[in-house]
């Protein structure tokens, strides 16, 4: 399963592109997406996955 991220929540901080390990997330024209081929959710780098944990608006990056 991948996290997606809600676009209407986004504040395009940019935060969570540098922090993903998968380099699954990317700016589309107006949003952050993330790529669900390549999201892992950190699975074996870290216990939780780094987009919500550096996410500033909660609820931002979830499962999708």
């Amino acid at each position: 399963m991948a996290y997606k991220i809600i676009a209407s929540q986004c504040t395009n901080c940019g935060a969570c592109e540098f922090e993903c390990p998968n380099q699954a997330i990317s700016f589309n024209d107006t949003t952050y997406v993330i790529d669900p081929q390549k999201c892992t959710e950190c699975e074996g780098d870290f216990e939780h996955p780094q987009c919500d944990t550096v996410c500033p608006v909660e609820n931002t990056c979830v499962p999708a």
